[in-house]
């Protein structure tokens, strides 16, 4: 069953001031796109650019904005990518008060909800903890 990937997993790929996390995230997002077995929310992509095209701590970024549009066309070739409804909208707005999510963290989650993967991969929820149908793991736990 597939998986969805958070952006903080996207991020990593690239942020060279965490090199273990730099070296998981992209053995995982590598076998992933081999094995077809990874989806990428939209958000997961429109979060990534921000992320890794504004000013990091020291003054710059992790990616020139250009390179950020690069990647992301990439990810949309390569992955699987999943949009929003407004099924899945009203999903994330209840997963928000039911688990005392932030609204990104509600709407990434609602993503794996409403399209039936098994696994939300991310550090920005609760290790081993499952969210209605989901179960959230940290790749770098």
């Amino acid at each position: 069953m597939a998986a969805l990937v958070d952006t903080n997993v996207l991020v990593y790929r690239f942020d060279m001031r965490f090199p273990e996390k730099q070296r998981l995230a992209t053995a995982l997002l590598r076998s992933g796109i081999a094995n077809d077995d990874l989806r990428v929310s939209h958000q997961a992509i429109v979060e990534f650019v921000a992320a890794v095209s504004r000013a990091a701590p020291g003054g710059q970024p992790i990616l020139p904005a250009s390179d950020a549009r690069i990647e992301a066309e990439e990810m949309l070739a390569q992955f699987t990518v999943l949009y929003p409804t407004e099924a899945l909208l009203r999903t994330a707005l209840r997963g928000a008060a039911a688990y005392r999510l932030s609204w990104f963290d509600a709407h990434m989650w609602a993503y794996a909800e409403h399209y039936g993967l098994d696994e939300l991969l991310s550090e920005d929820f609760q290790h081993g903890r499952r969210y209605g149908s989901v179960m959230a793991r940290n790749p770098f736990a």
